[in-house]
């Protein structure tokens, strides 16, 4: 038996999708190469010598190195940054660390959101860099937001399992809690790291202050006297005495610490702001032009160091909490970019597929048509044009139809379901036959060329294709055995 075979939907030009997969390849490598190997390089291994000399107490670029050098590595390995994301945290956490050394808060914090945007799984390095967005929220006087950051670090650490790290964190979620007088959360706090003997000095330090915002002065001073005060803590461990005793009322006491505070030559700014106030207010033995001076240097401690930094670390902290509303916001940037990625791979895929079947369908489609036009040959030698109504019983419909169906898989039988006439079909059978048009009006009793033309034209507009295409359809169609 004849199968059949589908109707010819026609061939459309399809684009190799080979070459789609080609420019999306050379695409990609223009991406990745907008950087040279070279230069890469040389990135990662500023940054591995920017953390070696952390591990030394040494800053790159501020006590060794070339600033310039951490800042192009920064710039590098941020176009790298998909392929090397770690890395690019490390150079986002010295070189945020060396604009902090250089008071521009508000680029080192730009660098360090870069770096929380990151895709990296090394938590440790991220706790660093919330570590370090949290002391620039505590200079800015934005101790919940530091507290926030604080707690990020500690949330990284922990999930490295770096206790001790994570024990300082929690020392720096306290005191942002002291510094807003929560005691309540603050010694919660502290209870969990109480226990740390390295912590000892830091944690009697942070309860004179919670106390101190508390107006708890007397037992502000007891935290500060059980602490030994040595080291960058002492000039802050002194003003709190000062602070103390000037509410106390023992001004003597209270102008002795502020003097040790101003005697202090690497005490803060803000400390020794706080000391002249002090000393200008409780010192009897200054005469008029000493307070007038040491008001002076306040102001100009306020015009000169004060102001320029709270404007600046303003600026860092509008910055950090536009990022904070929109912190996840490259999620949406990652599935945006995996969606276009899977849109154009599966484009270039469908492309492809697509060409490949259509070159199967006109193979296949070409085989059966040679197949069938050789079998429609070997039948015609068997039917001479002198002996086509003997043979095929031409003047009889039903005998015709039965013989040519019996030649050609029952092909009348499926035309009949096109609604041809007997004239058509004959039409049709001829055709199949592959005699000429000037042997066909013969055969039909056709006197004029035009008359046969517009029966097959009349033919394929009911088949629903065109007069050129006659021929090609009726092999579509034709059932095969």
């Amino acid at each position: 038996m004849w199968v059949s075979r589908p109707r010819p939907t026609g061939t459309r030009k399809v684009k190799n999708g080979k070459e789609n997969i080609c420019w999306i390849g050379i695409l990609l490598l223009a991406f990745l190469s907008s950087c040279s190997p070279q230069e890469l390089h040389e990135a990662r291994d500023v940054v591995t010598q920017a953390d070696s000399l952390r591990a030394e107490g040494k800053m790159y670029g501020a006590d060794i190195g070339d600033s310039a050098s951490l800042a192009q590595a920064y710039e590098t390995l941020r176009s790298w940054r998909v392929c090397y994301p770690t890395d690019f945290v490390y150079a986002c956490y010295h070189y945020g660390r060396l604009l902090r050394e250089k008071e521009n808060p508000v680029e080192a914090m730009q660098v360090f959101i870069d770096a929380t945007h990151s895709y990296t799984h090394d938590y440790h390095i991220l706790g660093r860099v919330y570590s370090n967005m949290g002391d620039i929220c505590h200079l800015a006087n934005e101790f919940d937001l530091s507290y926030d950051m604080f707690n990020r670090s500690a949330d990284c650490f922990l999930r490295e399992s770096d206790t001790v790290t994570y024990n300082y964190a929690v020392y720096r979620m306290a005191f942002s809690k002291a510094e807003i007088a929560d005691s309540i959360n603050c010694l919660s706090l502290l209870h969990k790291i109480e226990s740390i003997p390295e912590l000892k000095e830091l944690i009697l330090m942070t309860k004179a202050e919670l106390y101190k915002k508390c107006n708890q002065y007397d037992s502000a001073i007891y935290y500060v006297n059980q602490s030994k005060c040595n080291g960058i803590h002492s000039s802050t461990c002194a003003l709190v005495k000062a602070y103390a005793f000037l509410h106390i009322g023992i001004n003597d006491s209270a102008l002795l610490y502020a003097n040790i505070v101003l005697s202090d030559t690497l005490t803060s700014y803000q400390n020794k702001f706080n000391a002249m106030y002090v000393v200008s207010h409780l010192d009897s033995t200054l005469c008029s032009d000493e307070v007038r001076a040491l008001d002076s240097q306040r102001e100009d401690i306020r015009y000169y160091e004060y102001e320029p930094e709270k404007e600046k670390l303003s600026q860092a902290i509008q910055l950090l909490k536009q990022n904070l509303n929109h912190r996840h916001d490259w999620r949406g940037y990652v599935v945006i970019s995996v969606l276009l990625i899977s849109i154009i791979v599966s484009i270039a895929l469908s492309i492809v597929l697509k060409h490949r079947k259509n070159q199967m369908h006109e193979q296949v489609v070409s085989l059966a048509n040679q197949q069938a036009t050789n079998m429609l040959k070997s039948i015609k030698q068997h039917i001479l044009s002198a002996d086509i109504y003997s043979t095929l019983h031409w003047k009889d419909y039903v005998s015709m139809k039965t013989n040519v169906d019996l030649y050609m898989g029952s092909i009348v039988t499926k035309l009949e379901t096109y609604h041809l006439n007997e004239v058509e079909i004959r039409f049709c059978v001829l055709t199949l036959l592959d005699y000429r048009l000037r042997v066909i009006s013969k055969i039909l009793n056709y006197s004029y060329p035009s008359a046969i033309k517009t029966l097959k034209k009349r033919i394929s507009n009911k088949l629903g294709t065109t007069p050129p295409d006659l021929k090609d359809f009726l092999l579509h169609i034709l059932p095969q055995t």
